[in-house]
């Protein structure tokens, strides 16, 4: 399973007790805020995409949405969603376990602004019942990102 990848990455940082499961899905933002009883846009929820034919992740605020002009201007490419059968191959976790943690080699991290603005979010663990609150430097740290963009609307 995907979360004790996850598990395994976290042990080299300390962390791996951090993660929290629940009885619960967590497969959706919505979902997700009321099982870490949390305000739905402090979850950070994990997109993929086909960039240049190479899989990305942007990790937004769960109250954003993917702007495609913002999207194109700065990818250079039209935001295509990696197809749901292909999620796992591609990224290393299923749909509503996508995270920025122990994904497979080649996907490259992106963090959007939209999430600047909390102190702590939450983003999943491997799992569509799981769950990680870390402060946004340790979001940094532990995603292995590659660069903040601005690719988002709807939260300012």
């Amino acid at each position: 399973m995907a979360i004790d990848k996850v598990r395994e990455y976290f042990k080299k940082y300390g962390i791996e007790d951090r993660i929290m499961e629940f009885t619960e899905s967590t497969a959706t933002v919505e979902l997700a805020a009321k099982a870490a009883n949390c305000e739905p846009k402090r979850i950070a929820k994990s997109l993929s995409f086909i960039v240049d034919d190479s899989p990305i992740i942007v990790v937004t605020a769960g109250d954003a949405k993917v702007d495609n002009r913002k999207f194109k201007s700065f990818f250079k490419t039209k935001a295509k969603m990696i197809k749901t059968d292909e999620v796992y191959d591609l990224i290393g976790h299923d749909i509503g376990g996508v995270c920025p943690f122990a994904v497979n080699k080649g996907v490259t991290v992106y963090l959007d602004e939209s999430l600047k603005r909390f102190d702590t979010v939450f983003p999943a663990c491997g799992s569509s019942n799981s769950a990680i609150e870390l402060s946004i430097l340790e979001l940094e740290q532990y995603s292995n990102y590659k660069e903040w963009v601005d690719v988002c609307k709807n939260w300012q």
